[in-house]
């Protein structure tokens, strides 16, 4: 049954002012256990080590992702632009504010450890026997497939998959908006309110209308700005491989059946790739930072030494390499052998690549990954080819191989390698 609240529902937000739920099946979603354990995943994995106040959660992020879609719907609505019926909106709203509900601690790292999905597990816990699938069958017992199938992006209207799921979304413009008031810059302020009343519903696509393409531009921009200078900062991706590196060591001796003095549920179901949906919402970045803490005196000095370093934030020293090929890499591996480092921890090789924005290509057709602008004849076209702006940055592959080590380690061994291999790492000892 869809009903509305008697007395609507506010949360004070530090980027949206004010978060408005006015439906009895929100209120109930946000109040299910494991809606609340979001509020136990940060929203930026390990970024908080790079950036101090980066500390906010994938629940404050949701709540964020669910206001701006609500205020996409009432924007449609005040225009005349799409009449929605209410089990269709509140299917929007409600792939807005659960989008996020399968990530696990530390997000993606742990789903590049144990080749896991977040959107798949989204999916199980929606159709699963939990607290959220209930109250979606509330409404009807197809209702959690309907949220399910905007998750997977197969839903049949497509207007209300690109409000969750596009490249100008709600999701991209909360996370944008976001991060950069808690990691403190000012790359991602952009004209949420402007590219709002710009979006029109036409053809089966959320498109723009023209006149906005500026704040498009500046959306586009800061999106650029935000990669590099925060998701890619080479610091966090430093304490990235520190903990998938935990992680891989602490699944390795779970295998060769080594007795760890502290293991706590339900990772041994995690380390044996079995978990099922109730062990796997038991997980979060409480549970695991205290298994590292413990991990710290465990025997294994691998896993021990390398759980110190990611909670006292010892991290991994970095040079920069313009280029890396497989002989060089192979080289410096072998040297580390035969000094008695281990290449396989005591070395990584990183090159972040982040796409800005997919330029239109005429022999590709449009697909779902362009943004579309809607002139005054409505016609559309791709925006890279109106804006200079946008074209210039289209395609655009930016960054250098980032070679990461334990310094102290590399330290203490640099005068046994040989000098073609030492000369690369000198640039920073």
């Amino acid at each position: 049954m869809y009903r509305q609240l008697r007395e609507e529902k506010v949360f004070k937000d530090p980027v949206h002012n004010y978060i408005h739920v006015q439906d009895e099946v929100i209120w109930s979603l946000i109040n299910t256990s494991e809606f609340q354990r979001l509020r136990r995943i940060r929203q930026l994995g390990t970024s908080y080590l790079t950036f101090h106040g980066a500390e906010h959660s994938r629940f404050s992020h949701s709540l964020g992702v669910y206001e701006i879609t609500r205020r996409i719907i009432s924007q449609f609505e005040r225009g005349g632009y799409a009449d929605w019926p209410g089990e269709e909106k509140l299917v929007a709203l409600c792939a807005a504010l659960l989008h996020d509900l399968g990530h696990g601690p530390f997000s993606h790292s742990i789903e590049q450890a144990f080749e896991m999905d977040h959107e798949d597990w989204t999916c199980k816990i929606l159709l699963g026997d939990t607290e959220v699938g209930n109250v979606l069958r509330r409404i009807s017992s197809d209702f959690p497939e309907k949220v399910a199938s905007v998750i997977r992006k197969d839903y049949d209207n497509p207007i209300v998959v690109n409000l969750v799921s596009s490249p100008l979304d709600a999701d991209r413009m909360d996370y944008l908006l976001r991060d950069a008031y808690f990691t403190g810059v000012n790359y991602g302020t952009i004209d949420m309110d402007r590219i709002l009343r710009m979006l029109r519903p036409f053809q089966g696509r959320v498109v723009v209308k023209e006149s906005g393409m500026h704040a498009v531009e500046d959306y586009l921009m800061s999106r650029y700005q935000m990669y590099w200078q925060i998701y890619f900062h080479p610091v966090t991706r430093s304490s990235e491989i520190i903990l998938r590196q935990i992680l891989r060591r602490a699944k390795e001796l779970y295998r060769e059946h080594y007795e760890f003095e502290f293991l706590p549920y339900p990772l041994p179901s995690l380390f044996d790739g079995n978990i099922n949906v109730r062990d796997y919402l038991q997980l979060d970045e409480a549970l695991m930072q205290t298994a590292f803490m413990q991990w710290t005196r465990e025997a294994d000095e691998r896993l021990s030494d390398l759980c110190i370093r990611f909670l006292n934030r010892k991290l991994y020293k970095y040079v920069e390499v313009e280029t890396i090929d497989l002989e060089m890499l192979g080289q410096i591996r072998t040297a580390f052998e035969q000094v008695g480092l281990n290449p396989d921890y005591d070395m990584e090789i990183d090159f972040p690549t982040d796409l800005p924005y997919d330029v239109f290509r005429p022999d590709e057709g449009i697909g779902e990954k362009q943004i579309l602008l809607l002139d005054r004849q409505e016609q559309l076209r791709e925006i890279s080819e109106v804006s200079d702006i946008v074209r210039s940055i289209s395609g655009l592959h930016r960054g250098k191989y980032h070679l990461y080590y334990p310094d102290n380690k590399l330290c203490a061994v640099m005068d046994q390698l040989p000098q073609e291999v030492a000369q690369i790492f000198k640039q920073r000892i």
